[in-house]
């Protein structure tokens, strides 16, 4: 690597001082889009004058970064919101680490974590001990450069301000004008804040000193990517063929009398509800967890068998992949057996965000599942990280592209919609609409000015259209934020509410009653307080 460049730590203090700009009082919105944009193309840049080149499967990670970091704000649904932004700094990571070679797609579990370790060392350490790790020779003048960069600078200031604190208090002393003029200048610079300008200007430093440690780590490590046990086992297998046959060969046998027993139920759907005298609650919630978790459950005790079982002759390992294809073709069974319980259940009750997450996650899980089953036919075990790193990305993005919170307003109001008149057990859940975030206030207000929506219903979707402008206000720091807290979003909700403002003028709002009640046109009454569900 050749010395660092002139630049070096004046970008990085300027992406510090960003960070501050963006995030300083400042709530969710493109800001974290805009700093993550800032980063990279920032550390592109001096990595580029570094002359270190980046490797063509490491760019790649471009796309994830960018798309996961719009998604921050696009959606607003806290679970899409979360996932985007972990992977969004989890593909910058990655980046980071496999800059110059590129072989994320390469790692394994043993991988991900040890050099994420080493990342994060790098961030603490590295940008102290940075001339230690120039190709030699370029020590001497990357020190003799420091010298005329920006840490003289900073030394000049830190001795110079106790300096001048000193002397200015003493010629205020000595002459009335001159401290009545430096009084003003301190007013000015308003030192009642100081505590805070001392926060802040800590928080720019931190920030940069951590950009600096990542860039230089990619700079300097990302060259050589040896992988862990590279061509060989993770951990030495010390189980014999013979004691993880037993293992796996009595899971398939009690998967299988489960499957055989429990058949007539899995898949009956409502006629047989009420073979056992179960509810619709009580049939679709009963055993749901735990099939679940008998998936994960069994998906980790084939990969640590896997792992750890000797498999030398083709007849042991043809026997181990055998079973571990039935094992996995029973869970997928009662997978699918959730699944259905779960669509019962919101049959009956409705969606809800939660339903909808494990909706999607079950898919994910089952992808997973036949994944890891080919993996092991191949005896490509070290791609199970890939494979679990894709479907965890599939799985936000999945979110991120339903629209979580307008997909639950959709699916509740044409369930409601397509109810028979005399089925008056269960209604609209307008307190759980309440509930959603802002994703889903296109869906609910083109529900409501659709001419197929009937009265009642349009009713109820006015009310709560109304209950949602009225506490807008509510957020009073996203009010009074600027600029990078601009959500799309929100501005999109905003936009809609205002367009609706005339239909909804023969609502009528009460806010003395908590968070308002509002009364619709004909007569109808709703609370405003969210009702949560799960």
């Amino acid at each position: 690597m050749n010395r660092l460049p002139k630049s070096f730590w004046y970008v990085l203090v300027l992406l510090g001082l960003f960070f501050d700009v963006l995030f300083w009082r400042q709530l969710p919105g493109v800001n974290f889009a805009l700093y993550a944009t800032l980063c990279t193309a920032g550390g592109l840049l001096l990595l580029r004058s570094m002359e270190v080149r980046p490797a063509r499967g490491a760019l790649w990670l471009l796309l994830p970064i960018a798309f996961f970091a719009v998604i921050t704000f696009v959606r607003i649904e806290p679970m899409t919101d979360m996932a985007a932004r972990l992977f969004t700094l989890g593909a910058m990571a990655l980046l980071a680490l496999t800059y110059a070679g590129g072989r994320w797609a390469c790692y394994g579990l043993p991988d991900f974590l040890g050099k994420g370790l080493s990342l994060a060392g790098s961030m603490l350490g590295w940008p102290i001990i940075f001339p230690g790790v120039l190709q030699p020779g370029e020590s001497d003048r990357a020190r003799a450069g420091a010298r005329t960069g920006l840490w003289p600078v900073l030394r000049g200031i830190a001795i110079a301000l106790p300096i001048l604190a000193l002397l200015a208090a003493l010629l205020s002393s000595a002459d009335l004008v001159f401290a009545s003029r430096l009084k003003v200048v301190l007013s000015w610079l308003n030192l009642e804040r100081l505590p805070e300008y001392i926060f802040r200007g800590a928080l720019i430093g931190a920030a940069a000193y951590a950009l600096a440690g990542v860039i230089l780590h990619a700079a300097a490590r990302s060259r050589d990517e040896q992988l862990l046990a590279d061509g060989k086992p993770a951990l030495k297998p010390f189980l014999g063929s013979l004691e993880a046959i037993i293992v796996l060969g009595s899971v398939v046998l009690l998967f299988g009398a489960f499957v055989l027993i429990q058949f007539r139920y899995f898949f009956g759907g409502q006629a047989n509800i009420h073979v056992e005298g179960f509810t619709y609650a009580e049939y679709a919630r009963r055993g749901f967890g735990e099939l679940v978790a008998v998936a994960c459950i069994s998906l980790a005790l084939l990969l640590a068998l896997s792992v750890v079982t000797r498999r030398e002759r083709p007849h042991e390992r043809r026997a181990f992949s055998w079973l571990g294809v039935s094992l996995v073709a029973l869970v997928l069974v009662m997978l699918l057996s959730a699944y259905r319980r779960l669509v019962l259940y919101e049959a009956a009750y409705g969606f809800s965000r939660l339903r909808t997450y494990t909706h999607v996650f079950l898919i994910w899980v089952g992808l997973l599942l036949i994944a890891v089953i080919v993996l092991e036919l191949m005896r490509k075990e070290r791609a199970f990280a890939l494979a679990s790193l894709l479907a965890g990305a599939g799985f936000a993005a999945s979110l991120a592209l339903l629209n979580v919170d307008a997909f639950v307003a959709r699916q509740n109001i044409r369930r409601e919609i397509q109810r028979p008149q005399s089925d008056n057990s269960i209604e609209l859940d307008a307190g759980y609409l309440l509930t959603l975030s802002d994703d889903a206030l296109p869906a609910l207000a083109e529900a409501f000015a659709s001419p197929d929506t009937p009265p009642d219903v349009q009713a109820t979707l006015g009310a709560v259209l109304v209950c949602r402008a009225h506490n807008r206000p509510v957020d009073a720091d996203r009010a009074s934020a600027g600029w990078p807290s601009f959500h799309v979003a929100i501005f999109r909700a905003d936009a809609v509410l205002e367009q609706l403002d005339e239909r909804l003028q023969g609502y009528e709002y009460d806010s003395n009653d908590g968070l308002g009640l509002v009364r619709s046109p004909s007569g109808a009454q709703l609370d405003c307080m969210p009702v949560f569900g799960d």
